[in-house]
């Protein structure tokens, strides 16, 4: 990485840069440490396929009005090149600075020549997906930094498919954006925008429309819609009360009750500074909650509603699922009840990712339907359910999710839905309730009659400029030192995903297959500063399922560490 002038770049956003609180930051950044400066301006803040994401602030590697203006002026540019009458649709979550950031891009949109469309409201992910294809918009932006902790907000990026955008696209819009100037950019005054319809509120029927869509997707037997269902949920101060509220609603699904300290809008997250439905902490409230009203089910979406996480009462605590038991949990219950209806399974098709639990294969093995594994990243589940649909087959695709608690079972969007999720666990609890069996229960009969595969996510994080380079260097050697055994097992196979494998895209990922079918996976964030690896064990027991996963996790620890 080119070495930068860091005190240049602050004195000339000094001189520049005209937004009072911003240039407030920046005479403290001066007047400040010199270790601050650096990692505020060491580099631009990366524009990768899942957009920009970062700390709120100011610099070049901050989320700010002009980081946004810059990325926003670089996706214009891209959009009136290849589209003769581009339109574009923005939503946002509730993090902190997401009006200031979502009427920045409006205004560089509109004067730019790009018909800009506004949720009114905070919305989930999936609804900024569903909307871009339902108002015939060339692209999509939706102000959000997901599940990161408080000080965070982004910018993500929707292609007229209502993906993610591909990695391609967001390479040339990249290199587009590299051609702008942070402080001149096209712009023009908001309200005025709006006036002359260049900048256009979106009217509720599309949120409706969202509604009836994925209510469509709802696969539960009529007998099993009567069953009563208690619910606590909590949307995590984010987006998702509105639509979960409604589809829980929609499905007679109205013992609800709603985390009172969690329920609106707030981007400080006062109860939870990191609002990850993975993670315990996040759940806390919902699980005091839980024990004074004995639901049979906790749901938790994530800020922008497009990841869910459950937990279910299971003797004197609550247990909470992991991304991948959900996803085989869900995956199993739809494939029933298809069955149930008669439904050929060997024409349906089933997408998770490369580093998403080995138990589908069971289940695959089970039932007879097909899976197809995909790279890290929603997009490339959607962009099997386009290619199906495109084939004029989109009704083979039953189930799509990642290991991050991502699902979706419907071609409505193409992201991962919160919303979507939430219809389908409850519905799952319902079913699994009818049979007088909880989820915890379910999940224990699967791993007997399947194996216990459990898995792993460690992250490492590597911040500021010399973390890009031990990241790379670590990567590097990933590859090119791979040893002969992995914490006593033997190593049967490298596989390097940057030289393409299966016909997927290249990618940065190195996987260890290692004996007894266990594996390791090292792949870097996309959005973060980190190195994650993915370790997968399996064994006849929990026990020494457990113990071989403890041993993997050591030594993957230790690898990224070193």
């Amino acid at each position: 990485m080119e070495e930068r002038d860091t005190q240049a770049l602050l004195n000339e956003w000094l001189e520049r840069a005209d937004d009072p609180e911003i240039h407030d930051e920046l005479a403290a950044l001066k007047a400040g440490d010199a270790d601050a400066v650096v990692d505020a301006f060491f580099q631009d803040l990366t524009f990768g396929t899942a957009g920009l994401r970062g700390i709120i602030g100011a610099g070049t590697n901050r989320m700010n009005i002009y980081t946004v203006g810059r990325a926003t002026q670089g996706v214009a540019d891209y959009l009136m090149a290849h589209y003769e009458n581009p339109s574009v649709l923005i939503g946002r979550d509730s993090r902190n600075k997401g009006v200031d950031f979502m009427r920045r891009a409006a205004a560089i949109f509109a004067a730019n020549g790009v018909t800009v469309y506004l949720y009114p409201r905070i919305e989930p992910v999936p609804a900024v997906s569903f909307g871009v294809r339902e108002l015939g918009c060339s692209g999509g932006v939706c102000i959000t930094a997901s599940h990161n902790p408080a000080p965070y907000n982004g910018y993500k990026v929707y292609g007229d498919d209502g993906c993610q955008i591909a990695t391609e696209v967001s390479q040339d819009m990249a290199a587009a954006i590299d051609e702008v100037d942070y402080f001149d950019v096209k712009t023009c005054d908001f309200d005025e925008a709006v006036a002359g319809e260049r900048i256009k509120w979106v009217g509720d029927q599309v949120l409706e429309h969202f509604i009836d869509a994925v209510a469509r997707q709802s696969v539960a037997l009529p007998e099993d819609r009567d069953e009563p269902l208690r619910v606590v949920y909590t949307p995590l101060n984010g987006t998702g009360l509105e639509c979960v509220s409604a589809i829980l609603e929609r499905c007679g699904i109205d013992d609800v009750t709603v985390v009172p300290e969690q329920a609106y809008p707030d981007g400080d997250f006062p109860t939870c500074p990191y609002p990850n439905p993975e993670i315990r902490e996040a759940l806390e409230k919902g699980i005091e909650l839980c024990k004074k009203v004995h639901p049979d089910l906790l749901l938790a979406t994530d800020p922008d509603a497009d990841r869910v996480g459950i937990a279910c009462e299971d003797g004197d605590d609550y247990l909470l699922l992991s991304g991948n038991e959900t996803g085989v949990l869900l995956l199993d219950y739809i494939v029933r009840m298809h069955q149930q209806r008669g439904e050929n399974l060997a024409d349906k098709i089933a997408v998770t990712t490369i580093v998403s639990s080995v138990m589908v294969d069971a289940l695959a093995a089970e039932y007879g339907f097909t899976v197809k594994r995909v790279l890290t990243g929603f997009k490339y589940i959607g962009s099997v359910i386009g290619d199906l649909e495109r084939k004029g087959q989109v009704d083979r695709f039953i189930f799509g999710f990642e290991e991050s608690y991502g699902y979706l079972n419907g071609p409505h969007v193409r992201d991962k839905d919160g919303v979507d999720a939430s219809m389908l666990i409850c519905q799952m609890t319902q079913w699994y309730k009818r049979h007088g069996i909880s989820l915890a229960e379910a999940m224990r009969a699967l791993y007997e009659k399947h194996g216990y595969y459990l898995n792993r996510t460690l992250s490492f994080a590597y911040p500021g400029e010399d973390g890009q380079r031990r990241m790379g260097a670590l990567m590097d050697a990933a590859r090119s030192e791979a040893p002969d055994e992995f914490a006593s097992l033997r190593v049967q196979k490298v596989v390097d995903y940057a030289s393409g494998v299966d016909g997927l895209p290249a990618a940065n990922v190195v996987e260890y297959d290692l004996e007894g079918s266990n594996k390791v996976i090292f792949r870097p964030s996309g959005t973060e500063p980190k190195i994650k690896a993915y370790v997968f064990a399996k064994a006849t027991t929990r026990a020494a399922a457990e113990q071989l996963l403890e041993t993997l996790a050591a030594e993957a620890t230790a690898t990224l560490q070193a």
